[in-house]
């Protein structure tokens, strides 16, 4: 099995905020896990709700984003693909 580094990040971004929900301060997260106090600022800004939405985060806000653009690309494919197939 290979060990992919960016997974790792993944998860520890996601649980280290977690832990900061928890009580755990930033500087002790920091000296746990060996991450810069301004890393995990960073995460749980990720991770943490944006004011005035029903609980997303800016990490559920970017995937939404980015599942949109793939979608609208589909539809631009299957309306290329109607017009070929409408020609015949």
């Amino acid at each position: 099995m290979e060990f992919y580094w960016s997974e790792c990040v993944k998860y520890l971004d996601f649980f280290s905020a977690l832990l900061y929900r928890s009580g755990t301060s930033v500087n002790q997260l920091s000296s746990e896990y060996g991450v810069s106090e301004v890393t995990i600022y960073k995460w749980i800004k990720l991770h943490s709700p944006i004011e005035g939405t029903n609980e997303l985060t800016a990490a559920e806000v970017t995937a939404i984003q980015k599942e949109n653009l793939r979608l609208k690309q589909e539809v631009e494919i299957l309306k290329k693909a109607m017009t070929i197939f409408a020609q015949k």
